[in-house]
C-alpha cells in the first residue's frame, strides 16, 4: 500500500512538474462546466462572464498578477465562452479545428494579491480566415477594466461562415468590425507577408 502511495506522489509530482498541469485540468472542467452547467448563449455576439481572483501563483516580483496569467485566464475564459455559445460543438461537427493565431493585450491597471475580477469575452465577428474576440478584465473592486485582449482564432478545415451557418442553420452576414481591430488586422497581415518575404517563402513559391 505505502508503494503505492509513494507511486502515485511520484506520479503528481512528475505530472506538475513536466507538463503545465493545471491548465491541463483547467480548460477542460471550464468547457464541460460551460457545456453541462451554464446555460446556453444563443446570441453569437452576446457577453460571458467568467470569474477568477488573483491567487498567490499569479504574482510576480511587484506583487501583483503578473503579464502571462492575463493571456492564461483569457485562453480559459475563451475556451468557456466558445462552449456556450457552441462554436466547438459546430467545429467538431464540421470536422474543423480553431487555434489562436495572434494576440494583443492592453494592460491599464494592476490586479492586486486575492482581488476579485472577471473575463468577460465576446465575439466581435468574424471574416474569411478568422474569428476575433475580446476579453476585459473588470475589477470586482470598482468596475475597473484593468486589461483588454484581443485575439484571433483562426478556423482549419472549414470556413467561419460555414461554422456560424451550421450553428444558427441559415447564412449570417459578419458584424462589421471595429476600425481599431481593422487596423490590428491590417498589421498583422503586414507583419506575415514581412516575415515570409524575410525567410524567402514567397520566393521559393514563385519558383
Amino acid at each position: 500500500m505505502s508503494g503505492l502511495l509513494v507511486a502515485l506522489l511520484a506520479l503528481a509530482l512528475a505530472y506538475f512538474a513536466l507538463l503545465d498541469g493545471w491548465y491541463l485540468v483547467r480548460v477542460p472542467c471550464a468547457v464541460l462546466r460551460a457545456r453541462l452547467l451554464q446555460p446556453r448563449i444563443l446570441d453569437l455576439l452576446a457577453e460571458s462572464r467568467y470569474a477568477g481572483r488573483v491567487l498567490p501563483s499569479d504574482l510576480d516580483l511587484l506583487l501583483h498578477m503578473n503579464n502571462a496569467r492575463y493571456l492564461r485566464e483569457a485562453d480559459v475564459a475563451r475556451a468557456a465562452h466558445l462552449a456556450r455559445c457552441g462554436v466547438l460543438g459546430a467545429l467538431r461537427a464540421l470536422g474543423a479545428r480553431a487555434v489562436l493565431a495572434a494576440s494583443c493585450t492592453r494592460y491599464r491597471r494592476s490586479l492586486r494579491l486575492l482581488e476579485a475580477f472577471e473575463v468577460r469575452t465576446r465575439l466581435l465577428g468574424w471574416d474569411d480566415r478568422a474569428f476575433y474576440l475580446e476579453a476585459r478584465f473588470i475589477s470586482l473592486r470598482d468596475g475597473f477594466v484593468c486589461a483588454l485582449l484581443r485575439s484571433s482564432q483562426h478556423v482549419l478545415g472549414t470556413s467561419p461562415e460555414r461554422v456560424v451557418q451550421h450553428l444558427c442553420k441559415r447564412r449570417v452576414e459578419p458584424p462589421e468590425l471595429p476600425e481599431d481591430l481593422l487596423l490590428w488586422i491590417a498589421y498583422n497581415k503586414a507583419s506575415s507577408q514581412l516575415l515570409r518575404a524575410e525567410s524567402g517563402v514567397d520566393a521559393v513559391k514563385n519558383q
